[in-house]
């Protein structure tokens, strides 16, 4: 009996894992087709027999991205937007580039785990847990570290170094979709109301105010 309810667990558990990645693929291939008019979870697939390699194919992946910019940094994103032949395989990736001082600013993938190489350069990495416990989890990577990001929760990099910096993430998405906080929470379109911020950050309502006007 007790043989047969761990079985029953083990067989729950499995679903659930599965249930909460991208779907997996039924066939050799589905090549994204952006033009479909059919709606589904995904992208809808293009007749196989105008399948090519370069569906299967994204190049500039090793041109630096370009980092000028308030934050200091520049994603290069891979995704089935970009390489089609990623449509149901579940991954995807990105290239990040940092100016001395630059920061991913902390921001979360909804649909996707994140796992980072340093290629050059020193990279403080962290994430924070979930309510209530909010704990902040942190570490600096050199060359060759490898650190993970759970699924949906925030997290940011910054370079900690004296030269450009350079880090590699894959994603088990193949459309992880990025939530950059500051940009969410002060720039959304139309503004959050200046009251029910100011009361969230607990700051006078002009703080908000000036805030919202950055974005």
């Amino acid at each position: 009996m007790a043989s047969r309810l761990l079985l029953i667990a083990f067989f729950v558990a499995s679903c659930s894992l599965a249930l909460a990645s991208d779907p997996s693929p039924l066939q050799d291939f589905c090549v994204a087709d952006p033009n479909s008019a059919v709606l589904v979870n995904g992208v809808a697939c293009k007749d196989p027999n105008l399948v090519q390699a370069n569906d299967f194919l994204f190049r500039g992946l090793q041109v630096m991205g370009d980092t000028s910019n308030d934050v200091g940094s520049n994603v290069t994103v891979v995704t089935v937007a970009q390489l089609p032949g990623l449509n149901t395989f579940g991954i995807s990736m990105a290239r990040i580039d940092f100016a001395p001082d630059g920061i991913n600013p902390p921001h979360t993938h909804p649909r996707a785990t994140e796992i980072l190489a340093v290629i050059k350069g020193s990279i403080e990495v962290g994430f924070v847990t979930s309510n209530t416990e909010n704990r902040l989890l942190t570490k600096v990577l050199e060359i060759g570290d490898v650190f993970v990001f759970p699924q949906g929760l925030i997290h940011f990099q910054r370079n900690v170094g004296h030269d450009h910096a350079l880090a590699i993430a894959a994603l088990s998405s193949q459309n992880p979709g990025a939530i950059t906080i500051a940009d969410a929470v002060f720039g959304s379109n139309p503004d959050i109301n200046g009251d029910i911020l100011a009361k969230a950050f607990q700051v006078d309502k002009n703080i908000i105010y000036q805030i919202q006007s950055k974005f």
